[in-house]
């Protein structure tokens, strides 16, 4: 019985994947023998390089419980295949957390085997228990088990899968873990090492030359070999052993970089808890799920996610993060609200110690030690994920790609014609089946050229090399061309747009429910012992580590401008006192009132500050808080800061000043960051201990608005002019920031990403609360003075249609702006609304990092093609997601972002799109060249196998090696053109431009190419050519050869007067074509400034000219060319300067000035000031008529836009209701109506 069942494994996630299960068949695999047998090997070939044909033709469809073989594919867009073997493991449970009833003392089977080996049975208690058989399979380096319940295969992450609070972390898993029950999860979970093994050369060389590009190199060699054409299959031999040595090369260096990046701290020794009191040494590839470990006092490089149970550490996160500033991390909670929550690694961050990370300091109390419970263990961790992607990274998805394999498939079909031409010929001229067989697979060599994917490698190679002089670095290099198609690119804000630092601006306090006026030194006398600058003070997550201060360059910026002075104990009264030596901050001693310097009691105390608790800044909550105790005082008191709006949700109201909003509005228009501050003094029953266990959300309670600390993040000098470049050159700009709302508005209109006429719509939304539905409120900012607009219109460019409907800009500028909170929420209620949205939206202010990737999805959704520049702290997500990823962080991060910039600012995109643009169109001028290279060669030898010709071994080398592979190689290096034009270069080979272009040269070769062969035949000394034929000597005596009369027989019928005429002819039209597709302006720079294409063009063109007129014995001998008169030499010069002139007239004057600039003329909008109708000129007049025929002649009227994003562009600019009015609210039950409510 055969079942189609199939199963989805991974559902929901990024690498979601669809399984079948299948048996061996015999009678299948015997077929498969005996078609391999007969197709010498080509079979094999075919199911190695296509696994879903592997799979189903020596396999039979079964259930996934009894399958030997598994076949799966992705779900995403690229429907990748794959096939896995299926292990049977044996084992005393099903799953890894099940309890064990086991002593110590049992052995536990590993019994890793195939189908059909039995499990030995474990004995323990004098009982024998029957180990169960476990079917499980890897694939991209992550294990999967059979599940009987759910009938499927499932992953095993770790202590997350079995959903347990964080209560329960500290009651049941802080005693660690018994060694058999560490060697039984470790059946399951293996090894905790993130394991990059280098392949041997041997197999990485089987599997480059198993590609089906060498087999086809392999293939035309052999043929090549049996025609005798030793020395051009010697240097195809050649150059396919440079090109495989350099490819080893390279990906081996690239495995050895990252073993040797992820080895180095992979393997460490570890105390592991066992039971209540023993601690004992293992190695950290022994740790799995569950074990207790102990965090030295000197830290240590975390070997796995843990989470912390005992203690405080300092962490440093940069291999994560790309931000080096040291992480305070704390405990787990144990009790309260948070502690009942299952534990989540995203959730719990501040809590996890992430692999790879640095823990550089632990804080331990009264002899406690600092503990933490293994969550993850290799792969599954946040690093091996890291690791895994890289490993295993999904293919570039560019057009150009999947254009030039169907332009090789069009190619493979002239071949195909060109074959039974050949054939048919040959038969019809009764040629020995040997040469039939021969000849007609020649033709396929011939048509489809072995170095084309060289070639079109070298444009990358070189822009690669450019974008390394100006300090950007590539580990994705098919990344480049997909750079040069970027119309939309995302930018962080703090530290990318703005300077990493913040400067603090000034302070305001509040007393009394009203704002004091600002002051810029928080440092005066006044206010150095003020509850105030106390919360400055304290609330923070500094550390000295060796003696200098480190931590959030915020929290770095605040404290100092405070001038206090911060001691931390050292590990002797840490160790030593039971009471507790907490890291204290006092105000420096000159500061202190002289009443309370002169009173023995108050001497300096009061004024000293110990932090008992810390809750590290979340993300999520916008917040930190601490717990502190004035020395000398017995109450506790919290310190709270935040983002302000939280800040005073979590105050008594009478004490956030009346004017708080307005106050707070006046700042971020500015463009200052705003912080909050707020205390609350505790009660005084909650000792040091109880204040360890209570949740946050009982202390950041009732708190006393305090006041605001305003920092200024300047912007880039770089930035404006970047954005304006950006801007003329048509690619929009978006900016995707932490940061409050108005601070990123203000930001935007400051460089200029929102420009002072146009109009910013906040998008407000509100989840579904007490029976109302989800709603968003649509609200204007306040609109600068808006300057001479209400004659103002411009062009909408559609890009890809030939629509240029003309819009006031009063309808058309405006912008969206929305939080993290409410893109959650419009994602969640109101998917509908998302595409339009992200259409006009410009600020995206409060984006969680898990957002900022689904922000580039949602963009990348509608057809854009996205870049993302980030600082790489919290953006990573975004730069691997992105087709373009730039960090401008040097850290390990950048190793998930493509593009990392060694500038710390945006000039580095422009730089980037620049060279991905010139990289594009070279690309497209080598495939154009390389493909009419191959035409051309076609022509040339289907018209000498009309009259049993070819061209000659040396011919052949000459125009491979000497024409081609030069021209080739030097017509790439042109740099990058110095500016960004409006308009983007096509991204498509199947484009109408590009196949005019190639047709028309096509036809104008072969036109050029018939002539000459037909007209070398109507000469009066034309006859067939024999060894004794002197043609030279009917025009000119002195032109006799000689070696005419003593040459031997040709038996391949080289020598003859077509050969020699079509050998010339179409030697010069490879030069010509080759100089008419190297396009300069707009994108790359002029022929004439390629030294080398011009050194190279220029010296052909003189050495073919010269042999052609003035012919060199020796060397007409070696190309195997005949002595032809005089006349008839310069009848050749006057068809080759005729058929480039021709070739130029029609790419230049036909292609890029009628067709771009009347009928492709959407591909270069403008954005000028439009006349009115009655004001055109008789030339735009004619241009417009012109371009309407034209556009009709192509069929291209009303043809609709080819991406998304045109579409809605389109509809919305006739939508009455779009934007939504100010004032006016959109609910989840009515998406159409707008209900107008005052705000």
């Amino acid at each position: 019985m055969q079942t189609r069942e199939v199963k989805i494994i991974n559902q929901g996630l990024e690498d979601e994947t669809e399984v079948w299960g299948y048996l061996p068949c015999l009678w299948k695999r015997i077929l498969v023998g005996v078609g391999a047998v007969f197709s010498g090997g080509l079979l094999l070939l075919l199911l190695y390089w296509l696994p879903e044909w592997g799979v189903k033709g020596t396999c039979t469809h079964t259930s996934l419980r009894n399958a030997h073989t598994l076949l799966l594919r992705t779900t995403d867009e690229f429907k990748q295949w794959f096939r896995a073997k299926v292990h049977v493991m044996s084992a005393p449970g099903n799953k890894p957390f099940d309890s064990l009833d086991l002593q110590s003392t049992a052995q536990l089977p590993n019994g890793d085997g195939e189908h059909g080996i039995s499990a030995e049975r474990v004995e323990h208690h004098g009982k024998f228990r029957q180990p169960v058989q476990i079917h499980y399979f890897t694939h991209h380096s992550t294990k999967y088990y059979w599940n009987d319940v759910i009938q499927n295969f499932e992953l095993f992450k770790g202590l997350e899968d079995v959903k347990v609070s964080c209560a329960s972390i500290h009651s049941d898993h802080s005693s660690g873990l018994s060694q058999t029950l560490q060697d039984y999860r470790r059946l399951f979970f293996g090894e905790n090492e993130i394991a990059v093994r280098v392949p041997s050369l041997f197999k990485l060389l089987i599997k480059e030359v198993l590609n089906p590009f060498y087999i086809f190199q392999l293939f035309s060699v052999i043929l090549w070999s049996a025609e005798d054409y030793y020395y051009y299959a010697t240097a195809i031999v050649f150059m396919s052993v440079i090109s495989i040595a350099t490819s080893l090369y390279t990906i081996r260096n690239q495995y050895v970089m990252l073993h040797d990046m992820v080895a180095a701290h992979s393997v460490v020794r570890v105390s592991v808890r066992r039971g209540s009191k023993d601690i004992e040494q293992a190695m950290s590839t022994d740790l799995v799920p569950g074990d207790v470990i102990i965090i030295p006092a000197n830290g240590m490089i975390m070997p796995c996610d843990a989470v912390l149970i005992h203690g405080t550490c300092i962490v440093n996160e940069s291999m994560l993060t790309g931000e080096s500033v040291p992480v305070t991390k704390t405990s787990l909670p144990s009790s309260g609200e948070e502690a009942s929550m299952s534990l989540n690694m995203e959730e719990h961050k501040r809590y996890t110690l992430f692999c790879g990370t640095h823990v550089i300091q632990t804080r331990f109390y009264a002899g406690d030690l600092v503990e933490a419970v293994v969550v993850r263990t290799g792969f599954s961790t946040e690093k091996g994920q890291l690791v895994r992607s890289i490993l295993h990274p999904k293919p570039t998805d560019f057009k150009l790609y999947r254009d030039a394999y169907l332009f090789l498939l069009c190619l493979v079909g002239v071949a195909g014609i060109g074959f039974i031409y050949t054939i048919v010929l040959s038969i019809m001229n009764k040629v020995p089946a040997k040469t039939i067989i021969i000849e007609s697979l020649d033709i396929i060599t011939i048509t489809v050229p072995p170095a084309l994917p060289a070639a079109m490698t070298a444009g990358i190679v070189y822009a690669q090399r450019r974008l390394k002089r100006v300090g950007i670095f590539c580990i994705s290099p098919q990344r480049i061309n997909m750079c040069g198609q970027l119309n939309l690119v995302c930018f962080d804000k703090t530290g990318t747009l703005t300077e990493d630092g913040l400067d603090l601006w000034g302070v305001q306090s509040a007393e009394g429910g009203r704002f004091s006026p600002p002051e810029a030194d928080a440092a005066k006398e006044s206010l150095v012992n003020t509850v105030f600058v106390a919360c400055m003070a304290a609330c923070h997550s500094l550390t000295k580590i060796e003696g200098e201060l480190s931590g959030d360059p915020l929290d770095l910026k605040m404290f100092s401008a405070t001038g206090w002075i911060l001691e931390e104990p050292t590990e002797e009264e840490t160790t030593l006192h039971n009471p507790i030596m907490p890291t204290v901050v006092r105000p420096p001693k000159h500061s202190v009132p002289e009443a309370n310097q002169n009173n023995p009691l108050t001497h300096n105390m009061s004024c000293e500050i110990g932090i008992v608790r810390q809750f590290p800044f979340s993300s999520t909550l916008q917040r930190m808080s601490v717990v502190v105790r004035r020395l000398g005082e017995k109450r506790m008191n919290a310190y709270l800061k935040g983002a302000p709006e939280v800040v005073a949700s979590l105050c008594k109201q009478h004490t956030v000043p009346q004017s708080f909003t307005e106050t707070l509005e006046t700042y971020t228009r500015q463009g200052f960051r705003v912080i909050a501050l707020a205390h609350r003094q505790l009660e005084s029953k909650l000792s040091w201990h109880k204040v360890q266990s209570l949740s946050r959300d009982l202390i950041e309670t009732n708190m006393e608005f305090l006041g605001l600390v305003i920092m200024q993040n300047k912007i880039k000098e770089e930035t404006a002019g970047v954005l304006l470049e950006l801007r003329q050159a048509n690619i929009r700009t978006l900016m995707v920031t932490g940061d409050n709302m108005l601070t990123a508005i203000s930001v935007a209109r400051d460089c200029g990403m929102v420009r002072a006429h146009e109009r910013v719509i906040i998008a407000d939304a509100a989840p579904p609360k007490d029976f109302h539905p989800a709603s968003i409120t649509w609200h204007d900012t306040d609109n600068p003075a808006q300057t001479n607009k209400d004659n103002q219109t411009v062009e909408i460019n559609l890009e890809d249609g030939v629509y240029d409907k003309r819009v006031t800009q009063q309808e058309q500028s405006y912008h969206f702006a929305v939080t993290g909170r409410a893109f959650a929420v419009i994602t969640e209620h109101f998917p509908q609304l998302v595409q339009k949205l992200a259409l006009k939206a410009t600020v995206f202010a409060r984006m969680a990092p898990d957002q900022k990737t689904q922000l580039v999805e949602v963009l990348q959704s509608i057809d854009y093609t996205v870049g993302m520049c980030g600082d790489g702290a919290n953006d990573c997500g975004a730069l691997k997601r992105a087709h373009c990823g730039i960090s401008l962080s040097e850290l390990e991060a950048s190793v998930a972002s493509p593009f990392t910039s060694t500038t710390s600012n945006i000039s580095c995109v422009p730089n980037l799109i620049r060279e991905g643009r010139a990289a594009l169109i070279t690309s497209f001028c080598v495939f154009k060249f390389m493909a009419l290279y191959s035409i051309i060669q076609y022509l040339s030898v289907t018209l000498l196998y009309s009259i049993l010709s070819n061209l000659g071994d040396f011919q052949f080398l000459f125009i491979d090696i000497a024409i081609i592979l030069i021209i080739a190689f030097t017509m790439s290096l042109n740099p990058a053109w110095k500016e960004l034009v409006w308009h983007r270069p096509p991204s498509s080979l199947i484009s109408g431009r590009l196949l005019c272009s190639v047709l028309t040269q096509i036809l104008t070769c072969l036109v050029f190419q018939v002539l000459a062969f037909l007209l070398v035949r109507q000469q009066s000394w034309y006859e067939t050519w024999t060894p004794q034929s002197d043609a030279c000597n009917v025009s000119s005596s002195g032109l006799s050869h000689s070696r005419n009369v003593t040459s031997p027989h040709d038996h391949k019928n080289i020598k003859n007067y077509e050969n020699t005429t079509l050998f010339y002819v179409s030697s010069f039209q490879y030069l010509a074509v080759a100089i008419i597709f190297s396009k300069g302006k707009p994108f790359r720079q002029p022929s004439y400034k390629n030294w080398p294409f011009m050194l190279s063009c220029v010296s052909l063109y003189t050495f073919v000219l010269l042999i052609m007129l003035y012919p060199v014995p020796a060397i007409d001998s070696f190309l195997e060319i005949v002595c032809v008169p005089h006349d008839w030499r310069v009848t050749l010069v006057i068809i080759v300067i005729v058929n480039a002139a021709v070739s130029f007239m029609l790419e230049i004057l036909i292609l890029d000035i009628i067709l771009r600039r009347l009928v492709f003329r959407f591909n270069q909008g403008v954005n000028r000031p439009a006349e009115p109708p009655s004001a055109d000129t008789p030339q735009e007049a004619n241009d417009r008529w012109g371009s309407s025929f034209l556009s009709w002649l192509f069929c291209r009227r009303n043809k609709p836009p080819r991406v998304l994003y045109m579409h809605l562009a389109l509809e919305l600019q006739d939508a009455a209701d779009w934007p939504p009015r100010p004032s006016t609210v959109t609910y989840a039950s009515d998406l159409q109506s707008h209900i107008s409510v005052p705000l």
